[in-house]
């Protein structure tokens, strides 16, 4: 059988840092507010990955941000968006929002529904400039679009892929949102029996030797599972929902097969990063 020529790390659900606050049922992946842990403090440019539920007629109050840049993935319910730009939105289903702190801005992020909660993911970037303008963009990614296939809903802004990388490197990915890091995230709903391919971004610095990348898997804390594999191996890794995975010494333009073994479709994002 041949050897993996990837590591997979399994981060279970179980095991990522929570806190119930009643209005808030939060779980971190990385060390965050009252959770430290030395072992997950970040994964390349993904600093933050939260996944929060809030309850009706609660949420975040204003608060402050500087230098990362933020994004809210809504699973289910309303969020309301505010922030010192002059933004206001309620976002749902299928919306990506997106802000660059920079600078320095202030925003607030509440469940105004009179009944029901909102589930999201909120994920922190660390862009390579820290200092950046301000900025904010939304973007609504259709259940079709993910369905049985890997949606790409954020790709590096054309000005960090040429700092980074070769032209041999693919550019800005159609249709995302724009990010100042080379990050790429996509977004996937997989069918009970389905299987999807990723095929690793091809990247590499000028000057120097083609380099490994890396992948962070979340499965989305709702239903269905999701088995891992190179492509070469028989061996592989489950996750179930809330469980990620941290894969590491991918080769560029690598394959990684993920499949759906369970009975109920499966959410999941995927993050392919320097």
């Amino acid at each position: 059988m041949p050897a993996q020529s990837f590591q997979i790390a399994k981060r279970p659900s179980s095991e990522r840092g929570h806190a119930d606050h009643g209005w808030l049922n939060t779980y971190h992946t990385f060390s965050f507010a009252d959770y430290y842990d030395p072992k997950y403090q970040e994964f390349g440019a993904l600093r933050v990955l939260n996944e929060d539920r809030v309850k009706a007629r609660r949420g975040f109050g204003t608060h402050p941000h500087r230098q990362y840049e933020i994004f809210s993935y809504i699973i289910s319910g309303e969020l309301e968006h505010k922030d010192s730009m002059g933004n206001i939105e309620v976002l749902q289903r299928g919306d990506v929002q997106f802000t660059t702190a920079g600078t320095g801005i202030s925003h607030s992020e509440k469940n105004e529904h009179p009944s029901k909660p909102v589930h999201f993911l909120q994920i922190w970037t660390k862009p390579e400039n820290s200092y950046l303008e301000p900025g904010y963009v939304t973007r609504r990614f259709q259940e079709a679009d993910k369905r049985n296939r890997l949606q790409p809903f954020v790709s590096p802004y054309q000005d960090v892929v040429n700092a980074l990388t070769t032209a041999e490197t693919p550019t800005v990915l159609p249709d995302t949102i724009g990010i100042h890091t080379d990050l790429y995230a996509y977004s996937s709903i997989l069918e009970p029996g389905q299987t999807v391919v990723h095929q690793v971004v091809k990247s590499q610095t000028p000057g120097s030797a083609t380099r490994a990348r890396r992948v962070y898997l979340h499965v989305i804390d709702k239903a269905g599972s999701l088995d891992v594999a190179d492509g070469q191996s028989e061996t592989t890794t489950r996750l179930d929902k809330g469980d990620g995975a941290f894969i590491t010494e991918v080769k560029p333009s690598g394959t990684i097969e993920l499949a759906n073994p369970s009975d109920k479709p499966v959410e999941f994002i995927l993050f392919d990063l320097a």
